[in-house]
């Protein structure tokens, strides 16, 4: 078979930022490196490309094997090739982002890895350029939330509004007037509101909505207003 010769060969990876809501607070899935260099230090999870595999695959097989999540949503944030990035051997690795409602999968963690749930805003240092691809992961996240319904992938399938608007005050580190909130969410038509409450939370109760993913397909402008402030976007 031909090949290719006077080029050195490179290794490929994939790194996996997979972010999770609780209800509460935005989180990052961490795992604790099993060996050198950077033994027992905080870790994206990743791997190496096998032969068989496109990036997308590799991706989903580590995802797959650290939560055992299939059909999550999952995108590609850019790949980091710096010469020394990897101090044992050169790596070019490719980033992508996950989204997962943390009460959905966290029974499904493999606990192989030593992997645990962070607050973002407080997450320990991560080896090798993994914090700078978290800070991009988290750039690309309130941009896209600005635009598109993914942070309903944060969210189960039936939320109220005081779970919706504290995840995007995690999301854009703000806080937002309840008010305000409710009247400019509601004002978009775009959630279906359901008969159960969610009594735990409050006394009172507050009602489950559901997304209208039809309606926001056809008019996803109508989130644009509860951004707090657009030059956060790409803070």
């Amino acid at each position: 078979m031909t090949k290719y010769s006077g080029h050195k060969h490179l290794l490929a990876a994939v790194d996996c930022i997979i972010f999770g809501f609780d209800g509460y607070d935005l989180k990052l899935l961490l795992i604790k490196r099993g060996f050198d260099p950077e033994k027992h230090k905080w870790s994206l999870m990743g791997g190496f490309v096998n032969d068989d595999e496109s990036l997308e695959k590799a991706a989903n097989r580590i995802l797959y094997q650290l939560t055992g999540l299939e059909g999550v949503y999952m995108e590609q944030l850019q790949t980091f090739s710096d010469p020394i990035r990897d101090p044992v051997e050169r790596t070019i690795s490719t980033a992508y982002f996950a989204l997962i409602d943390i009460h959905q999968y966290e029974k499904r963690i493999n606990h192989d890895y030593n992997a645990e749930w962070f607050l973002l805003k407080d997450r320990p240092d991560l080896i090798f350029d993994h914090d700078q691809m978290v800070r991009l992961a988290q750039k690309r996240l309130r941009y896209k939330a600005a635009m598109h319904p993914i942070l309903f992938e944060l969210l189960p399938d039936k939320f109220t509004i005081p779970q919706l608007q504290c995840l995007y005050e995690e999301i854009y580190d703000t806080k937002l007037d309840n008010r305000n909130f409710s009247r400019k969410i509601l004002s978009t038509q775009l959630l279906v509101k359901q008969k159960e409450k969610d009594k735990f939370n409050s006394k009172k109760g507050a009602f489950y909505y559901k997304l209208n993913k039809r309606k926001y397909r056809a008019n996803f402008q109508a989130f644009l207003n509860l951004i707090p402030n657009p030059d956060k976007l790409l803070v």
